[in-house]
């Protein structure tokens, strides 16, 4: 008998999109049928991470680089304690990982965790349908092969717009990741879906993070005397998170220092009075260029997110292209300003709050400047938060 006849035969499987569109291919890890907001991602690298990133709960993820796979799976690389991702759309899977790292392959690891997936599909075309129509509901089956029922379900499912998701992802219960070294300040991160690298990252500068629940109170809150709060990444629409934008706002109010990234840019917006949106179909990858505006350096940066803050002005709430970035916008806690920019489409990346007294008070980021996965041009803003912290601990001894 040939190797070609020993070989399992691969099991159909489809993808349906809520439009009707269809693509026919094989299953890839976990048999059965899934459902979720269909996004693509251009990372070229970091597919474990990808995996593991809370950020993309309720999404079928599709990988623009066509082969994946490859570098395998290992124990080290993962940004949470499972694969968040609904579904998995790739091209041309690995059939045999390489690297010195790698424990399993990432098949086996997609059907360990239930994770039903596709392959042999044209990614490409996908990509560029979601691009044209956006990022919409969709499913995944080895069930159901017959695109008219596959999509009458697809078109039962809940809309991204609209879904409080972080409640899903965050923690249980608090935990604290010690400081590395000496210990210079305490941080509450408010979970909304973190990566495990993002109090790592604040850890090596000498920060202690107590990791707490989105549903923290102030109170709580409070109790652990942060020097500084820190907001994560997550999954939904900022527009139903309304305990962390209040907690915010009565943080805010007691002028301690803030800093957020992804979601927690998000949340800071509506803190300040401003409104969010949802992208037509997203940021998501490692090679995202953002303009830092006061240094006027460019940043390639990690990005995962479907929604973005709409900064006052613009004409078109579904972009930020029109509106007058350079204004500044008054708050209760002081003044707020742009100070990042994404150069594909000029999204709002970043904000500044400038408090009451003249001195800066908190900032924020779109992107992931942990840098798993991705690039570490970003990184200098752990140190900007480190800075942020100083000048308020210095300032409450005068």
């Amino acid at each position: 008998m040939s190797q070609a006849a020993m070989k399992p035969a691969l099991k159909a499987a489809l993808l349906v999109l809520e439009d009707g569109r269809a693509f026919a291919g094989t299953s890839y890890g976990a048999t059965g049928e899934t459902f979720g907001e269909a996004v693509f991602t251009t990372g070229m690298t970091g597919y474990q991470e990808t995996l593991t990133d809370p950020s993309y709960h309720r999404q079928i993820v599709t990988q623009t680089a066509p082969h994946i796979g490859n570098t395998g799976v290992n124990d080290e690389d993962d940004e949470s304690t499972k694969i968040w991702v609904a579904g998995y759309v790739v091209r041309d899977p690995a059939r045999v990982p390489s690297n010195w790292r790698a424990k399993r392959t990432l098949d086996e690891q997609l059907k360990t965790q239930g994770v039903v997936g596709i392959s042999g599909i044209d990614t490409r075309a996908l990509t560029r349908h979601l691009r044209e129509r956006g990022a919409m509901r969709a499913g995944i089956s080895t069930e159901i092969l017959d695109p008219a029922a596959l999509l009458a379900k697809v078109l039962e499912q809940p809309a991204m717009a609209g879904s409080d998701l972080a409640s899903e992802v965050t923690v249980a219960e608090a935990y604290v990741v010690p400081a590395e070294g000496e210990k210079r300040f305490t941080v509450v991160a408010l979970d909304l879906g973190i990566k495990t690298m993002t109090p790592k990252r604040m850890a090596e500068r000498g920060i202690e993070v107590h990791v707490l629940p989105a549903t923290a109170s102030l109170e709580e809150v409070l109790a652990v005397k942060p020097d500084g709060i820190f907001m994560s990444n997550g999954p939904g629409d900022p527009e139903t998170t309304e305990h962390p934008t209040t907690l915010l706002k009565a943080l805010l109010e007691q002028g301690i220092p803030y800093f957020g990234i992804c979601f927690g840019n998000q949340v800071f917006g509506r803190a300040l009075g401003l409104g969010t949106f949802k992208l037509k179909y997203g940021h998501r990858g490692i090679n995202q260029p953002v303009l830092d505006r006061a240094t006027g350096k460019v940043e390639i940066t990690a990005q995962n997110h479907g929604f973005a803050v709409a900064w006052p002005g613009s004409e078109n709430q579904h972009s930020a292209v029109d509106a007058p970035l350079d204004a500044t916008v008054e708050t209760p806690y002081g003044i707020a300003e742009v100070s990042h920019v994404s150069l594909n489409d000029n999204v709002v990346e970043g904000l500044k709050l400038t408090g009451r007294d003249g001195k800066p008070l908190a900032f924020s980021v779109q992107y992931h400047p942990e840098a798993a996965a991705g690039p570490h041009d970003s990184a200098y803003l752990f140190d900007r938060f480190v800075e942020l912290m100083t000048v308020s601990t210095e300032k409450g001894r005068s």
